[in-house]
């Protein structure tokens, strides 16, 4: 059943083109969820489906996005290794709780927790890059941070790689454009441990996510070297645009929604 075309294909092809818009703006500022989620629940996909659904083509644009961070030198995978262990333990974790842990408290704390994200890059600057593009990355906090950012992840997702974008920018020594290669390598490796626990729960429509996730794989190549091209001065509105209607969204959602 998983293999079934469970949509018709006029349906198909409009989740492909919502996909690939999604893979643009989640490889320059995160939120391409904004667009997936709602598309594929409009699309008639059974709730349980779209969160692994989604998973699985969110792993296509992340993986191409900070592949190509990595290329351009603005992401070393060495200097982040604690990083990485964490956010791969606690999106293991998140993921294998999600469906026990009550989750109203962070729900309602959500928009708030985004919008600060937004408010911070608004008017608190944008940190330049460092004269030595080497600084050392302090270790120190990142297995904290990677754990913590992981898990949440894994239970819930929305806003995740804003998370990463400003608390990197406000513990390390790098810039908008380093900080936007670190969210996305890390989306990365919280996207595969929690997409690792959702396939083997059988919570993934295979024939919508792949197809979904080459076209986010598409829009995240094309999207990513927009970003990196186009420095701070590019990513800044469109991160910023994006934390807000993410903020409205949430806010709708856990708040306004009536059950």
């Amino acid at each position: 059943m998983p293999f079934e075309l469970s949509v018709d294909l006029f349906t198909l092809a409009i989740l492909a083109l919502v996909a690939f818009i999604a893979g643009f703006i989640d490889a320059i500022a995160g939120g391409g969820g904004l667009l997936t989620t709602p598309a594929l629940l409009t699309a008639g996909l059974p709730p349980h489906l779209v969160l692994g659904t989604n998973k699985l083509s969110s792993t296509f644009g992340s993986a191409t996005a900070s592949f190509t961070f990595y290329r351009r030198k603005l992401f070393h995978p060495k200097q982040w290794m604690h990083a990485i262990i964490g956010t791969l333990v606690g999106a293991l974790t998140g993921a294998g709780v999600a469906h026990y842990l009550p989750a109203e408290w962070l729900n309602k704390m959500l928009p708030v927790i985004v919008f600060a994200c937004g408010i911070y890059l608004l008017f608190g600057g944008t940190p330049k890059a460092p004269l030595d593009s080497n600084a050392p990355i302090k270790k120190k906090w990142q297995s904290t941070q990677g754990f913590t950012l992981g898990f949440y992840d894994g239970v819930a997702g929305p806003g995740t790689g804003a998370f990463w974008t400003v608390s990197s920018l406000l513990m390390y020594p790098i810039d908008l454009v380093k900080a936007s290669g670190v969210a996305r390598s890390m989306n990365f490796v919280s996207n595969i441990a929690a997409l690792t626990v959702f396939v083997i729960s059988g919570q993934v429509d295979w024939i919508i996510g792949l197809c979904m996730g080459l076209s986010v794989m598409v829009g995240a190549f094309f999207g990513a070297r927009t970003a990196i091209s186009g420095g701070a001065k590019f990513i800044r509105p469109v991160f910023i645009t994006v934390v807000l209607g993410l903020t409205v969204r949430l806010a709708w959602q856990h708040w306004f929604s009536v059950a």
